[in-house]
């Protein structure tokens, strides 16, 4: 699993004032959950941001991230972002705080039942 390990810290540090915030491994990356909800993911150098439908098409039409693409299936509530769009302290927050706004309303994945 590749991940950038100084992007992982950046995150930590920027979610460190969350209340509960776990790591997972996901999506060939790193996935930190806030409040039991998906919020961004580490993939190789991208950060995969989880912030809303509306929100991410209007990060589209900036051409400053791309869509996420599962398979076949076109992840509406998700972008990536390139690590070159991640370098400022400005930028990087910007996408952080789109991704905290999302998740205060987003709907956690449902629990898979154990068979």
């Amino acid at each position: 699993m590749a991940y950038d390990e100084l992007l992982a810290n950046r995150i930590r540090e920027a979610l460190s004032e969350q209340e509960q915030v776990n790591e997972v491994k996901m999506f060939q990356g790193l996935c930190f959950m806030v409040n039991d909800k998906m919020c961004v993911c580490i993939r190789n150098q991208d950060m995969l941001c989880r912030i809303g439908n509306e929100q991410a098409a209007i990060a589209l039409e900036n051409d400053n991230c791309r869509q996420m693409v599962h398979g076949s299936r076109v992840m509406k509530d998700f972008v990536f972002v390139e690590a070159e769009n991640l370098r400022t302290a400005k930028d990087f927050d910007h996408w952080i705080n789109l991704c905290l706004q999302f998740n205060k309303i987003a709907k956690p994945s449902k629990k898979k039942k154990n068979s």
